[in-house]
C-alpha cells in the first residue's frame, strides 16, 4: 500500500514538473488570450466529460464567482450542467453533438471555448471545438497523452503529455487554477 502511494506522488509531481518546465509560457499566453476576450465582452464556453465536466464545472464556478480575489463576476458557462438540455440533444442528436449544439445556441464571434479532454479523442468536445471555430470563437484544448484529434484542432493547446488519466487531471485542475488567478491579477491590476 506505502509503494502505491509513493509511486503516485511521484507521478504526480513528475506531471506538475513536466508541465511546469515544458509549458509555463504557453499557460501565460493562454491566460492573456482569455484576459482578452473577457475584458472585450466575451465570454468562455466549457467542456468536457467525466472528470473533466467536473473541471469544467469548477472552472466556470470560480469565474463566475471568484478565485481569490473580490472582483466583479466573469462570464463562464459549463456545457456540462444542465440534464435537460444534455439528454434532449443526446436523445434528438446524438451523445457526439452534446457540446456543439450548445455551442450553436450560445457562441458569438469573440467568445471562447475552451475543450478539456484527457484522452485527447473525445468526439463530442471535438466537435465542440469545430463548431465554435467556425462560429468565430477562440479555441483551448485541455489534452493529455499525444492532444490527439482535439489539439491538432484547436487554435491553443496545453497538452499534458503523459499517459495515465489520474494524472493528467490533477495537472488540469492545477492549470486551470493557474489560468484562474492570472486572470485575476490582470483584472486587479486595471
Amino acid at each position: 500500500m506505502n509503494r502505491l502511494v509513493e509511486n503516485s506522488f511521484a507521478e504526480h509531481q513528475a506531471a506538475i514538473e513536466l508541465v511546469r518546465m515544458q509549458l509555463s509560457p504557453v499557460i501565460g499566453t493562454c491566460a492573456e488570450r482569455l484576459f482578452d476576450i473577457l475584458s472585450t465582452g466575451g465570454k468562455l464556453l466549457i467542456c468536457g466529460n467525466g472528470g473533466s465536466a467536473a473541471d469544467a464545472q469548477h472552472f466556470a464556478a470560480e469565474l463566475v464567482g471568484r478565485f481569490e480575489q473580490e472582483r466583479r463576476g466573469l462570464p463562464a458557462i459549463a456545457l456540462t450542467t444542465d440534464s435537460s438540455c444534455l439528454t434532449a440533444i443526446g436523445n434528438d442528436y446524438g451523445f457526439e453533438q452534446l457540446f456543439a449544439r450548445q455551442v450553436d445556441a450560445l457562441a458569438r464571434s469573440g467568445d471562447a471555448l475552451i475543450g478539456i479532454s484527457t484522452s485527447g479523442i473525445s468526439a463530442n468536445v471535438l466537435q465542440a471545438v469545430n463548431r465554435a471555430k467556425e462560429r468565430g470563437c477562440l479555441t483551448l484544448a485541455l489534452t493529455g497523452r499525444d492532444g490527439g484529434t482535439v489539439a491538432a484542432a484547436a487554435d491553443l493547446v496545453i497538452n499534458v503529455p503523459v499517459q495515465r488519466t489520474a494524472r493528467v487531471q490533477e495537472v488540469h485542475l492545477t492549470i486551470l487554477h493557474i489560468l484562474c488567478e492570472l486572470i485575476e491579477d490582470r483584472l486587479a491590476a486595471g
